[in-house]
């Protein structure tokens, strides 16, 4: 890293030096690591999952790195390598670093072999009901996003070398989370992170054309949604994907959510969310991805079996005869 790095990245560690040392510490003891993060990942919790990868791979060549977890509906192999499958004969005996990125639950852990660690590392930014790594933990909710912490822990590590791809897999994370910076969690110290990270030199126009790439079949999904979304009395907009639905535009439950911010700049509309039709015989739900303008949307969230941010959360219910009391929930904060 450079000698002198800005004074809001050097500032915004002070708190948690401590725990810095510890990372820094376990990462150079362990010659086996896994980076877990949480399941339906999104674009924070890929980047995030893929820089730390890339950047002890790019430092520590001989050590032996591993990235876990389901793979993303549209993300992969677009944009991020297909995650790897390792077999259970590598996690025996628990001699490995877990480092586990972007989520706050154990529920919520896309692969839960991280339990057998000998030493488990947690960066995120999610309120959490249990802790996961009680011997090294940088959780911070008020960041934008988990890359954003992480990037800072990785910045201020002396010596060492943060690659163009590294920096890349990042930047994505704080972009998706961030809402390309427009939710209120951006912060002085995240615009600081994305100019260091900018300046290793990684294609930012390429960037974003590969994370918002759309294809001919996702314009009749928009279609779709412009034609069937509602309106609460106070302003919370709202689109509904049964599974038949889903099947016409030949969309998963997954990306039934891609269109949610289309209600994003429009005058008189607080709040917007997807509500898709998740037939998984597991755990059959409506699933719900919410977004908001001001209001802290995330204690609702909670209510309804979820949890998230105060701009951005998710939640669920049972079936479409709850809509109305979670609608409601939300019509309430504006009334």
């Amino acid at each position: 890293m450079k000698e002198k790095l800005p004074k809001e990245i050097t500032e915004y560690a002070k708190p948690y030096l401590k725990e810095y040392r510890k990372i820094y510490k376990a990462i150079e003891r362990y010659d086996r690591i896994c980076v877990f993060r949480h399941m339906k990942p999104d674009f924070d919790a890929m980047g995030t999952q893929m820089g730390v990868y890339q950047f002890i791979k790019d430092n520590f060549p001989e050590k032996e790195v591993h990235f876990v977890g389901d793979n993303h509906v549209s993300f992969t192999p677009r944009l991020f390598p297909e995650t790897e499958s390792l077999n259970n004969e590598w996690f025996k005996g628990g001699n490995f670093l877990a480092i586990v990125v972007d989520v706050g639950d154990h529920e919520r852990i896309a692969d839960p072999r991280y339990k057998h660690a000998k030493y488990k590392i947690k960066i995120d930014h999610h309120p959490c009901k249990a802790e996961i790594a009680p011997r090294a933990t940088v959780c911070d909710k008020e960041a934008a996003a988990a890359g954003e912490i992480v990037a800072n822990i990785l910045l201020n590590w002396k010596g060492k070398t943060l690659s163009k791809e590294a920096a890349r897999w990042l930047y994505i994370a704080i972009v998706g989370d961030s809402g390309r910076f427009m939710f209120g969690s951006t912060s002085v110290h995240t615009f600081a992170v994305a100019e260091e990270l900018l300046r290793t030199g990684f294609d930012l126009r390429e960037t974003y054309l590969t994370m918002y790439e759309k294809t001919v079949d996702s314009l009749k999904s928009q279609a779709y949604v412009l034609s069937h979304f509602q309106v609460s009395p106070h302003g919370v907009a709202y689109y509904i994907l049964p599974k038949n639905v889903q099947d016409e535009l030949k969309i998963t439950s997954e990306q039934g959510k891609e269109n949610v911010n289309m209600f994003s700049n429009i005058a008189g509309i607080n709040v917007w969310c997807s509500i898709t039709e998740d037939c998984n015989p597991k755990d059959y739900c409506w699933r719900i991805s919410i977004r908001s303008k001001k209001e802290d949307i995330s204690p609702i969230a909670f209510k309804w079996g979820g949890g998230g941010h105060a701009q951005a959360s998710g939640a669920k219910i049972a079936n479409l005869d709850e809509l109305d009391a979670f609608i409601k929930d939300l019509d309430d904060l504006f009334a």
